[in-house]
């Protein structure tokens, strides 16, 4: 057993161990190396170690669940740090683009054009509300409250316009007052003619009433002349009174005769040429009216035509269509349903609406005593004016408005050229009605088809330029480095979609007659070829290097291949590839440098480079030429550049040489 000093010194010891700073503990575990009780103190300091592990180890139980739910914590910490960490970057990136200049500038624009726009829509607004008071001259002549309808285009005209400013809608709407004016005033006369009608018709009770006001005073006629008195206003106020004194007096006039004359069916034996003559009169007059209905008829129907191929799914939907238009096809009609017929919908129904015209020309001519010669004469001649007129304004009209794109003009021409072939039936229709053999001796004839003839060239020009415009579009695609070292294999992007766009469109024109469709393809070609010429002669183009010739060259022989297909049948031979020949030997002058041979056989029928014009190849020449040098600027000493340098100079001398000499 240890004695009580051991042990004290042993404690002693321990304590000073446990509260020592390690670098300092060297001298405390010297002395327990040097006491003799060494083995006791070990003893001691294994019961101390025990002591303090099971400190330990009732720590660790204590705080052990707070430890584990700490852990569970930062893992889910982790997955939302890990979250805001990727929403804090692409934070900082947009917040850098945003102050990028560029960025900064745009949404500044934006803002401008959005102050901008609301500084207008409230001056619109501002400027409108002085134009109020015309709107209500729309309700005024539905109400046929003429009279207040005036007065509100008077205080328009002289306060509300000039107040609102000039704006286009004010001088629109001053443009129109005129108009509005005449527009009243037509009303007004109109209403004036249903008057006097009505006093022809009800003169018997009239002349009562004026006898009964004789005895009970003219209160009661204050509703008969209360129309009359309106009209005498509203004349006044347009500055039209001796218009409507003439007018009364005349009408005036006329309905005495009428109550003069006797019945028709009396056969008194009095003259009535003049009341026929004044039915032909009318007929002229009612025939112009027929001309205007069916305008805004066929309007209506081409503007709502979808200028495609009607489809027919059944035998009776087929039926129904050849009741309307006279359409025959036997190698249609050997197909099976549902099928396509090749005319749109605007075809049966315009030969529809032509044949309503012609009945409502007999209609009227049926009580006019004529002959059947006379009536055939006057529906074909109504008719002709019909399709010369009215329909072919219609039709220039369709094909002039904007946005109208090629496959609908294909269609126009599909179209007018089965109107064209059905014009017999309609001849045939007419002598039918008429009782009058179409080869009667001076019997009109229907000479309006050219109607059809001329729309159609008229839809072939529109094809053709608006052909050329699309392929200008492309065009402006272009992009060429001039000055590049050297040419691409492969050609432009642009022209590759130049060169689908051309073959999808051809494909549209199968069901053009061949000439037409050749004769689009051979102009978009010959304007391609062109415009490419000008786009490698332009004068903002300065120098031109030979690499920039090659990829010039790759892209014609890309338009040749085109042309080499044939994307419109009926082509003899490279007929269409001759669109691109002078593009092709001024490349291959310049590609092959055969400059030797270009001017030794300059004008001979037979020459190779036949289609280069001296002055085209002597522009393109000093643009290379300002290339060479600028290029060769630090090796000019070397022998083959100045023997190249030399070599163009010499034939820009022999060109220059050779135009003076076509000129002299």
């Amino acid at each position: 057993m240890a004695s009580a000093e051991t042990a004290a010194e042993h404690e002693r010891i321990l304590r000073e161990i446990e509260s020592t700073d390690t670098n300092c503990i060297g001298p405390t575990l010297r002395s327990v190396y040097d006491g003799q009780e060494h083995g006791l103190f070990m003893d001691k300091l294994e019961g101390r170690i025990r002591n303090h592990d099971r400190e330990i180890e009732k720590m660790c139980n204590h705080h052990f669940q707070g430890f584990v739910d700490s852990i569970t914590e930062l893992l889910k910490v982790r997955g939302e740090a890990q979250k805001l960490k990727c929403q804090v970057t692409e934070t900082n990136q947009k917040l850098q683009n945003d102050g990028k200049e560029v960025c900064l500038l745009t949404s500044m624009d934006e803002l401008r054009q959005c102050r901008l726009q609301q500084r207008n829509i409230a001056t619109t607004i501002d400027k409108l509300t002085h134009c109020l008071p015309g709107t209500n001259i729309g309700p005024s002549k539905v109400q046929k409250k003429y009279y207040p309808a005036l007065r509100t285009l008077e205080q328009l005209e002289e306060s509300c316009l000039p107040q609102a400013g000039s704006y286009r809608f004010c001088g629109i709407m001053s443009e129109n007052i005129p108009r509005l004016r005449t527009h009243i005033r037509d009303v007004s006369m109109s209403d004036l003619k249903d008057f006097l009608e009505s006093i022809r018709k009800h003169s018997d009770k009239i002349g009562e009433t004026a006898m009964k006001q004789v005895f009970w005073g003219p209160n009661k006629m204050k509703k008969k002349t209360n129309l009359f008195n309106k009209n005498i206003y509203i004349f006044i106020k347009i500055g039209a009174r001796d218009t409507f004194e003439n007018y009364y007096r005349k009408q005036r006039r006329k309905q005495a005769r009428l109550v003069l004359q006797p019945h028709s069916n009396m056969g008194y034996g009095f003259p009535v040429n003049q009341l026929f003559d004044m039915l032909l009169e009318m007929r002229d007059q009612y025939g112009e009216i027929l001309l205007k209905k069916w305008n805004q008829s066929f309007r209506q129907i081409l503007d709502q035509d979808n200028y495609s191929p009607i489809p027919v799914a059944s035998p009776e939907e087929y039926q129904r269509i050849a009741g309307q238009f006279p359409f025959q096809d036997p190698e249609l009609d050997k197909m099976p349903f549902p099928k396509k017929l090749p005319f749109s919908e605007f075809v049966p129904k315009v030969y529809s609406q032509l044949k309503e015209f012609i009945y409502a020309c007999l209609k009227y001519s049926e009580d006019l005593h004529l002959s059947s010669t006379e009536i055939d004469d006057m529906i074909r001649k109504s008719t002709n004016l019909l399709l010369t007129r009215t329909l072919s304004h219609c039709l220039q009209y369709a094909i002039k408005k904007k946005n109208v794109g090629l496959a609908e003009l294909v269609q126009i021409i599909i179209n007018t050229t089965h109107l064209e072939q059905s014009c017999h039936y309609l001849e045939e229709f007419i002598s039918n009605i008429t009782n009058v053999p179409p080869d009667t001796i001076n019997a009109t004839k229907l000479y309006g088809t050219s109607t059809f003839k001329d729309a159609r060239h008229a839809a072939e020009e529109e094809i053709y330029t608006n052909l050329n415009q699309k392929i200008d579009q492309f065009l402006q695609l272009a992009d060429y480095d001039w000055t590049a070292a050297q040419g691409g294999a492969q050609a432009s992007d642009y022209l590759s979609d130049l060169i689908a766009f051309l073959c999808s469109t051809f494909a549209v024109f199968t069901h053009l007659p061949g000439k037409v469709a050749q004769t689009a393809c051979m102009s978009a070609c010959k304007h391609l070829s062109t415009s490419l010429l000008q786009l490698l002669l332009e004068g903002d183009v300065r120098q031109v290097s030979m690499g920039a010739l090659q990829q010039f060259n790759v892209d014609v022989k890309e338009c040749e291949r085109f042309a080499r297909a044939g994307p419109v049948p009926g082509f003899q031979g490279d007929t269409l590839l001759l669109a691109f020949i002078d593009l092709r030997q001024l490349l291959d002058l310049f590609t092959q440098w055969d400059w030797s041979t270009y001017l030794a056989d300059y004008g001979r029928p037979t020459c190779k480079y036949l289609r280069v014009n001296p002055q085209t190849a002597l522009t393109l020449l000093e643009k290379m030429k300002d290339t060479s040098r600028k290029n060769n600027m630090f090796a000019q000493f070397r022998k083959n550049e100045r023997d190249k340098q030399k070599l163009i100079d010499t034939v820009v001398k022999q060109l220059r040489n050779l135009i003076a000499t076509n000129q002299a």
